[in-house]
């Protein structure tokens, strides 16, 4: 809601003004209500329960909710990049009022909360998705601080530097998208667990009375909050095998 607001308040300033860094913005904010409602749809599929075809849970549909994100990104900013080359090449008049430089301002304020809203709910659930929603609207008032300086050269200095701007900004949307889709796909495609939680995990193992040693830790991440690991656990071989199956049994609860 908040980025819908954010984009029609940019819409309008691009027009007044003729500012295609300011239109370049705006449609930033556009993709990130969509990236919102990409987000809550991931959200509600990966919550649902395991099943028969699906026996570790839905939880990874968080994941490819966030590639698509990552992809939408890309192409917007892609599309952005085109527009801006167009206006270096062409370049137009662009004035720049008090409306249109206040309106940016204030999508400032309203992202800085954005930032530390998503960044502290992220935290409490443990949610890679709106923690990356956080480093999103952080990288969003950068680019309309960016926007917003450039507006300042232009009216005190009489430099047309929009299109370069909005070059600029198009780039690192570009950039992000990129970055985003990296960040997605390594848990789909099984990247390698966190050295912090395979020493919690052998540190764990190993604090129990009559185990040895820990080989075979196998981690598998099937989405936030799913993640499910098998290991193998060295107990001495003049042992009560039933009292070490016991042990092992406490270990594995």
């Amino acid at each position: 809601f908040c980025n819908l607001l954010l984009f029609v308040g940019k819409i309008i300033a691009g027009f007044l003004s003729g500012s295609v860094s300011v239109t370049a913005d705006a449609l930033n904010n556009l993709s990130d209500a969509s990236s919102s409602l990409i987000s809550l749809l991931g959200f509600k599929l990966s919550s649902k329960p395991a099943d028969e075809e699906h026996p570790y849970g839905h939880a990874r549909f968080e994941y490819l909710s966030g590639l698509l994100v990552s992809i939408l990104i890309i192409l917007i900013g892609f599309e952005l990049l085109r527009s801006c080359v167009d206006k270096i090449l062409n370049p137009s008049e662009t004035t720049f009022s008090i409306l249109s430089i206040s309106i940016l301002i204030a999508s400032v304020l309203v992202k800085l909360w954005m930032m530390f809203f998503t960044k502290n709910i992220g935290k409490r659930i443990n949610s890679k998705t709106l923690i990356a929603a956080a480093t999103d609207n952080r990288n969003d008032i950068l680019t309309t601080l960016a926007v917003i300086l450039g507006a300042v050269i232009s009216i005190n200095f009489k430099l047309n530097l929009d299109g370069y701007i909005g070059l600029g900004v198009a780039l690192f949307i570009m950039y992000s998208g990129v970055v985003l889709v990296k960040d997605t796909l390594d848990p789909l495609l099984g990247r390698a667990p966190e050295e912090e939680l395979v020493n919690r995990i052998q540190d764990k193992i190993l604090s129990y009375d009559g185990v040895l040693g820990t080989h075979d830790l196998l981690v598998h991440d099937y989405g936030p909050g799913r993640v499910f690991a098998s290991v193998h656990v060295e107990m001495a071989a003049e042992e009560d095998v039933l009292v070490s199956h016991d042990t092992i049994d406490r270990i594995e609860r």
